[in-house]
């Protein structure tokens, strides 16, 4: 609840919209959909005012009160930053732990002490994403095409310059999912380095996951 809170208090935060009203209409935000004054076929309206009450008309005037008594909260540092600064819940949990050989276990998305991340990412087993650093993300992706290609005997560049055979199709929807599904990488990130265009990635990972179901 406070972070779909902090989400969409943002407009208001950076000054884009001047008050609730203006919020309430603004179209870039999911806030309006919650409040029964838009919709998105892609965004999970129910479950959020669940958290609120069970009755739709109660639940939105109890997210309402709830949005207009944390509109003046500014920016929290536990709902922000990346890795183990949002799993530990900002900078003034970070900086005690200068000098602290230990690995902390963090991801993103979690708020929690590295035991509490690690539990979860072990109750998730091999659906979450792994946390990938900018500067990690071309060796990932590099050593992840090179490391398959090899396995099923097709070379790099053959595969890089687009080919569309069907054991290349198979081989790029294989990366595909992997690079999207067990490192969180973009389909628009993976088609670069493929060398196809993106929606022909999101083909390939249709595919690779009908394979898998089946």
């Amino acid at each position: 609840m406070e972070l779909v809170r902090y989400i969409h208090l943002n407009p208001l935060r950076a000054s884009v919209v001047k008050g609730m009203e203006e919020l309430d209409r603004y179209p870039w935000s999911g806030h309006r959909v919650l409040i029964g004054k838009g919709k998105n076929d892609w965004q999970e309206r129910d479950y959020v005012l669940r958290q609120f009450h069970e009755k739709e008309g109660r639940a939105i005037r109890a997210y309402q009160r709830f949005m207009e008594e944390g509109k003046d909260q500014g920016r929290r540092s536990e709902l922000v930053g990346g890795g183990l600064i949002r799993s530990l819940g900002g900078w003034s949990q970070i900086l005690p732990l200068a000098g602290n050989l230990e690995k902390i276990e963090h991801d993103a998305r979690i708020l929690g002490t590295g035991d509490f991340v690690a539990e979860i990412v072990r109750e998730a087993e091999k659906n979450v994403r792994r946390y990938v650093r900018a500067s990690e993300r071309k060796v990932l992706i590099d050593e992840t095409i090179k490391k398959i290609c090899r396995e099923e005997g097709i070379g790099e560049q053959e595969l890089r310059m687009g080919g569309r055979t069907r054991q290349i199709s198979r081989v790029r929807a294989t990366i595909s999912y992997r690079l999207s599904h067990e490192f969180g990488l973009s389909r628009a990130e993976i088609a670069r380095h493929l060398g196809v265009c993106t929606s022909a990635i999101a083909k390939a990972i249709e595919k690779a996951e009908a394979a898998k179901n089946k």
